[in-house]
């Protein structure tokens, strides 16, 4: 399912008297988005034009946002990072080189991780039914437990209904059960096996799994397994009622129309996302993480080549010649090959990026939920055209 954007705003009143502006959460998706590689680290000394910042540069003409900023590395291991725009359009102060950014549906590609390691240590195991580790909690519309299967939630064929369709304007702390309860209130899109359909509620339901086979919270097993392991020094996991950003980072807006004033949707609970959507991380780090996976320093081999094997078509969702395996998606580059990763999208941000095989990636942040198909397309434009110089 294509990530939906925010429709309008509420003020919602926080206690001390002070009014937030904040984005209805009817039409929220932790999102998806595509992903790159990029140029020879020659290109990095080259005196031509940066292609880079040149499409930092347009994308701020296109489509008004306020900041973009991206982080490449070659298959050497040379990086750079790129930044346009202001971080806070009411000071014009600079934007943060490598500035923390909400990571949206990228989150679920950490959480495949830990629930793929937890197979290849025989806890977990992927043709298993839902109700081996979670016995009689999903059941609804057509909706049973005991035919989903694990591989069902992380490949999105489950047909379990995107929660994040039906949360309303309440913008608060959601449990993950809550947020299973509200999909479970609809019925199914399909029978398991039966079709592919984006939907953030197989990933509620990954991290659940993770928590009871575990024995500990999925923050803390992504915290262990992935982001110490390999040393995401900017990648965390909010806590509970946290809404703020921690280290520097540009703000994140909402515009209700073109014409419309940038609203400031920077600090939000991201509750709602959670096993789905909740992490906070830099284009470096995220660049790290794919380059770590596809090396091979995440997961065993067998896990490895599920996750990228086990792929079905995903082209309504991520565009043409896209497919999903466990997690992580694949997509042709117009220059040749592939490249793997996953994307987001969360109020005030957007993000797309991965890797290749050879060590290249690649990974651009822009400062707002990018709403129609137009401009999502400029995006990937420029990750394309940056990859493949």
């Amino acid at each position: 399912m294509r990530e939906q954007a925010w429709q309008r705003l509420r003020s919602s009143r926080r206690r001390g008297g002070r009014r937030r502006a904040v984005p209805a959460l009817a039409a929220v998706a932790a999102g998806i988005m595509t992903m790159g590689v990029l140029a020879p680290s020659a290109a990095f000394a080259a005196p031509r034009p940066d292609t880079v910042q040149q499409g930092l540069n347009a994308l701020l003409r296109s489509d008004g946002l306020p900041a973009a900023l991206a982080g490449v590395r070659d298959g050497e291991g040379h990086t750079r990072t790129y930044t346009a725009g202001v971080g806070d359009v009411a000071t014009g102060s600079k934007v943060p080189r490598d500035g923390q950014v909400r990571i949206g549906s990228n989150t679920k590609t950490f959480t495949a991780v830990v629930v793929l390691q937890l197979v290849g240590e025989g806890k977990i195991r992927l043709d298993a039914r839902v109700d081996t580790y979670l016995p009689g909690l999903v059941r609804g519309k057509g909706i049973d437990g005991r035919r989903i299967t694990v591989r069902h939630l992380l490949q999105h064929t489950s047909g379990l209904p995107n929660y994040s369709n039906y949360l309303g304007d309440d913008v608060r702390y959601f449990a993950p059960r809550e947020l299973l309860g509200i999909a479970l209130q609809h019925k199914a899109d399909f029978a398991p096996g039966k079709g592919w359909k984006y939907s953030n509620t197989n990933y509620v339901l990954a991290g659940l799994i993770v928590e009871k086979v575990t024995g500990h919270p999925l923050a803390k097993e992504m915290d262990r397994r992935i982001i110490k392991h390999i040393g995401l020094r900017h990648t965390y996991f909010p806590a509970p009622g946290d809404a703020t950003i921690r280290e520097p980072h540009p703000k994140g807006y909402y515009r209700d129309s073109a014409d419309a004033p940038l609203l400031d949707v920077t600090e939000i609970d991201p509750s709602w996302g959670w096993a789905a959507g909740q992490l906070i991380s830099t284009d470096s780090d995220l660049n790290r993480f794919f380059t770590a996976l596809l090396s091979g320093r995440l997961l065993p081999p067998a896990q490895l080549a599920q996750m990228r094997t086990a792929t079905v078509p995903a082209e309504e969702t991520f565009g043409r010649g896209a497919r999903y395996g466990l997690g992580l998606v694949s997509k042709p580059l117009p220059c040749g090959g592939l490249y793997w990763g996953h994307g987001g999208s969360f109020p005030g941000y957007e993000t797309r990026g991965g890797a290749t095989d050879d060590g290249r990636a690649a990974n651009i942040a822009v400062t707002m939920q990018l709403t129609d198909e137009a401009a999502r397309k400029r995006v990937d434009n420029v990750v394309d055209a940056a990859l493949c110089r």
